[in-house]
This record gives C-alpha cells, structure tokens and sequence, in this order.
C-alpha cells in the first residue's frame, strides 16, 4: 500500500511563501545590483530565493539556515543540480544561534525565530554589514479582523498576531533600516501559495480514494482551505520590505 505525501511539504511550490517567480526575479535583480558578496538566510526552507541570488552573483557566497531536514536536503540537492554546492551552504539549526552578519540578509515568513516583528528587525539589523540590506517578509493585517474572520483562522490566533503594513514598515524604520521598497503579494500569489500547497495530497486523494489514510487527509485539507478562504483571505496580507543600512556609523 502506497503512503501518502506529508502534509505541507510544498513539494509542488518554487516557494514556502506568497511568492510569483516574477516578483522573485524582480527581488533578485534589484538586490543583485550592489554585488553583496555575502548572503544569509534565516529561516530559508529549500533556501529557494538564496539559490537564485547565488546564480545571478557568481563571486557571492550563500548560508541557509532553517531547523527542517528534509527542506534542507531538498536545497542541498538543488544546489547540487545548479552547480552551487561550493557556494551554497545549508545549516540545521535555530537562526538566532547560527546567523552571521552579511552583506544580505534575507528573512521571509521566519521572524518567530527571533521572537516578535519588532525582536526580528533588531536581530536582523545586528547582522547586516554596514551599507548592506535585508529583504525582510511577513505577513499584516490588510483591515481589521472581524471575531468572526479571526475565529475561522488558526487556533490561537487573535488581532495582535499581525501589524499593519504602515506599522510593519515603522517597526523597520525604529529598528534602524531605511524602506527601499515595499511590496505586498497579490490575491493570484496567495491563491497560487495555498493551492500549491495542498497540490500534491489532493492529487494523491484522488489516486487512492479507498486508501485507509484518505478521509483523514481530506479532513485536513478541507479544514486548511477554510482557514484560507473562510478567514484570512482578503484580511492578511504578506508584505516583501527591502530595507537598507547606512554605509557608515550608525542611523
């Protein structure tokens, strides 16, 4: 008997995020202009974007550091694939204990490894170089969540889990980055992020209908698109803050 997939591996995404490959390509040329010569992921998943990066920077050198396995054997054999196993590599561990300082920092969807929004941003400015960025991502409250939207979304969850994006970019600014580009993933990201992540258990529900596993994992999966189409949908939004540093001294 064939097992199924694990849940929410992202295995039929290019990102563990609200991400098209076109913002992907923007993001890369436009933090590629300055040549940093050294990149750190915290966080990183597969380190997908940091893969990217490293082809488009081929002097730069690229840390991912993320406490999943299997992601990081998924990045460590993409890298492999490309060529960039000498420039690529990929660390088990919690980020606030592995992160060095670099040139480019990039953190997308992980700021919980170092506590809330506002402990992230003063962790991460520690370790951008002088004159250096930090592509930083996460999710905010597009408008006020109703009790009713809010009890359709996590366990748990209650208005204070997001900022808003004026809020997000003022906490970037306090901890000491300057905006350089602000950007939100759009309903077609979002929707292409929650389809692909459930792409592959629905397919394989529908290849083995009398499977014993198959009306659990269809529970799962219905309960995970109400979450999505039910409560957050139109409600979070996910924010891409490119923020810089200053070249000398300090803000």
């Amino acid at each position: 008997m064939i097992d199924p997939p694990a849940l929410g591996t992202g295995s039929q995404l290019q990102f563990m995020a609200p991400l098209s490959a076109q913002r992907a390509a923007d993001l890369v040329a436009g933090l590629a202009v300055r040549r940093p010569a050294t990149i750190v992921d915290v966080g990183s998943g597969w380190g997908e974007l940091l893969l990217r990066l490293l082809t488009a920077l081929p002097e730069a050198q690229g840390v991912a550091i993320d406490t999943h396995g299997p992601d990081l054997d998924r990045g460590r054999a993409s890298a492999e694939q490309r060529g960039l196993a000498d420039r690529a590599s990929f660390v088990a561990g919690e980020a606030g204990r592995h992160a060095q300082a670099a040139d480019l920092v990039i953190s997308i969807g992980a700021y919980q490894a170092f506590g809330t929004i506002s402990e992230a941003l003063a962790e991460l400015r520690k370790l951008v170089h002088p004159g250096g960025r930090l592509l930083f991502g996460a999710e905010f409250w597009e408008r006020p969540p109703t009790e009713a939207e809010l009890g359709r979304m996590w366990p748990g969850i209650d208005a204070d889990a997001c900022l808003y994006l004026a809020d997000l970019v003022d906490a970037a600014v306090t901890a000491g980055f300057r905006p350089l580009r602000i950007g939100t993933a759009t309903a077609d990201e979002w929707a292409e992020f929650e389809s692909g992540l459930a792409a592959d258990i629905e397919e394989w529900i529908l290849d083995h209908p009398d499977h014993p596993e198959t009306a659990g994992l269809r529970d799962k999966l219905d309960a995970q698109r109400s979450i999505w189409l039910r409560g957050h949908r139109g409600v979070m939004g996910f924010a891409y803050l490119t923020l810089g540093v200053p070249a000398h001294g300090e803000p």
